[in-house]
């Protein structure tokens, strides 16, 4: 009798320590390198400023003016013109300021609009969020190297800005067909940046008038849009009051000159840019027409909207 107890005892005994052994797996942990911020901005070569993607009802002036950003050794570049997009200063554009770069913080000493600070996000591998806590509003750059960074859908994307890129524009060439119409009479076009970014003048003055000496016979609205299918071809309307639309296909021969093909009467002009303006880095300049118009800022081609990024810093 004793002994089945001794026996059921250890049997008993065993069972408990089978029962609560249990495995441990530790697993290693490997800790996966973080990316700074310097070489967060550093790892692409441009940063376009993909305006419409913009949270937030603020504005943060020299990203609203740059189609491209770039960060170089503490040097700020940036691509503010269309015209000489891809040429300007090897691709990059022009020096507009200095940077610092820490803790995921991006301080910009702009050389015109003065110091911003942004908080920095990678969003995913090549977009990244600028949020500035000052003014609650999150802009949003899509990185490129400059071997792959499409210049022309840039340049063709934005001919409404390309347009106001000269003081004036003026009538070279009228081909010697087409139908006599009013638009032969036209021999000087100028459309203005800022306020409601769509108006256009013309003048009926002599070529070889410098634009400084130009009269504008008229002011107006005009519109740059699509042709479905052809990225190089736009067309561009003028409202003329006195003698309703006129009606234009818009091609670009280069940097500086436009062709205008006008299919009511069949009729080409080709118009060539007089006076560029350069959106320069600083007001330090000689070139007081350059500092009339740094105002130019690129437009939202949608409703802004809230940016419910929540500012940390406070």
């Amino acid at each position: 009798m004793k002994t089945i107890k001794l026996l059921s005892s250890f049997a008993l005994i065993a069972t408990l320590f089978t029962s609560c052994y249990t495995d441990v797996i530790v697993e290693e942990v490997v800790e996966t390198p973080q990316i700074n911020v310097n070489q967060l901005l550093g790892a692409y070569e441009l940063w376009y400023v993909d305006i419409n993607a913009t949270k937030g009802y603020g504005e943060t002036p020299f990203l609203q003016k740059a189609f491209t950003i770039s960060f170089k050794n503490g040097v700020v570049y940036a691509n503010n013109n269309i015209v000489g997009l891809g040429d300007s200063g090897n691709g990059f554009g022009i020096d507009v300021g200095e940077y610092d770069a820490y803790n995921m913080i991006l301080d910009v000493q702009h050389d015109l609009d003065g110091f911003e600070t942004f908080d920095v996000y990678q969003i995913d591998n090549n977009t990244i969020e600028l949020y500035n806590p000052n003014n609650d509003t999150s802009y949003f750059l899509d990185g490129y190297q400059r071997s792959n960074f499409d210049y022309d859908f840039v340049f063709y994307d934005n001919i409404h800005y390309f347009l106001q890129e000269y003081e004036a524009w003026e009538k070279t060439f009228t081909s010697n067909y087409g139908a006599i119409n009013e638009f032969d009479n036209e021999n000087y076009l100028q459309f203005l940046a800022g306020g409601n970014d769509s108006t256009f003048q013309s003048s009926q003055d002599d070529n070889g008038t410098t634009t400084n000496n130009l009269i504008w016979d008229y002011t107006g609205v005009y519109g740059v849009g699509n042709v479905s299918g052809d990225m190089y071809l736009k067309t561009l309307t003028l409202d003329y009051d006195f003698f309703n639309n006129e009606y234009f296909e818009l091609s670009v021969i280069n940097d500086r000159t436009i062709e205008l093909f006008h299919p009511a009467s069949e009729t080409v002009y080709e118009f060539e840019g007089r006076g560029y303006i350069q959106y320069l880095k600083s007001a330090n300049t000689k070139d007081k027409k350059a500092v009339s118009n740094i105002d130019k800022k690129r437009k939202f081609r949608k409703d802004k909207v809230e940016n419910p990024r929540e500012n940390t810093r406070d």
